[in-house]
């Protein structure tokens, strides 16, 4: 895919993906397509299958039918391919995990570096210097000599942003983002990633905070069992919810 057909293209083009642990099938012939400069939450309860398809389209979990495109990058069914085949997705994509997973034993600072020396072969200093600005976009550079452990949970989510940052990648993926903070933090944490979208990164969000979805995402997909069940924008689905398990997620909320 080339030029103005791969502009034209979704960022993120996901389809037919069915995904199993041993005999149980988790994902269920998902199809999700996220357009560029996009900022979508996958919503559902947990065990739905969400953070599993996150993990597929980062190459850490495979699948067994379907195909996954990132920014023209295809991922196909069977095993993972091993990891000197993986460089041009982990420059198209970067994730932030959950539990953020630091390098327990690096600062702030170097957690972020890392990728920059071993994966772009920037110098240390030049590192150190890119890496220093994202940590201060991101509020946080006074605690970039601070180990992972000496963090407060909203300090170790930014820093997990910028170290996903560090190789320019157009599509963020987050596995719920704010299942560790508090309301100041939620907002501010709202306000940065809608700040990133409107840059032109494009980002593919897990969520059941339906209030955060509510006020940042421009569209919401909602699972059930392995499957989407319903989609649409937020003041739609979320607001008049046509499938039980929509309703579900709502009344959880409450």
């Amino acid at each position: 895919m080339e030029g103005a057909d791969r502009m034209s293209a979704p960022m993120l083009d996901i389809r037919g993906l069915r995904l199993a642990f041993g005999a149980r099938e988790v994902v269920r012939g998902v199809d999700i397509q996220v357009e560029r400069g996009g900022f979508v939450a996958l919503m559902g309860l947990s065990g739905v299958g969400k953070t599993s398809i996150l993990r597929a389209v980062v190459a850490l979990e495979p699948f067994t039918h379907g195909t996954i495109v990132v920014d023209g990058v295809t991922l196909r069914p069977g095993p993972l391919p091993p990891e000197s085949r993986l460089r041009d997705l982990r420059r198209k994509v970067g994730m932030v995990f959950q539990l953020h997973h630091l390098f327990e034993h690096l600062s702030a600072l170097d957690n972020v570096t890392l990728a920059l020396v071993h994966a772009l072969g920037v110098p240390r200093a030049e590192a150190g210097q890119r890496a220093m600005k994202l940590l201060d976009t991101l509020a946080v550079s006074p605690r970039a000599r601070a180990l992972p452990r000496e963090l407060s949970g909203g300090e170790a989510q930014r820093v997990a942003i910028a170290r996903a940052l560090a190789l320019d990648p157009p599509l963020l993926l987050f596995d719920e983002p704010t299942a560790s903070l508090d309301p100041a933090r939620r907002k501010e944490l709202g306000a940065s990633l809608a700040a990133l979208s409107r840059n032109g990164r494009t980002l593919l969000v897990t969520t059941h905070d339906v209030e955060f979805a509510r006020q940042h995402a421009q569209r919401v997909i909602v699972m059930a069992e392995g499957e989407i069940v319903e989609q649409g924008e937020p003041r739609e689905v979320l607001g008049r919810p046509q499938h039980p398990a929509s309703r579900r997620l709502l009344d959880a909320e409450g």
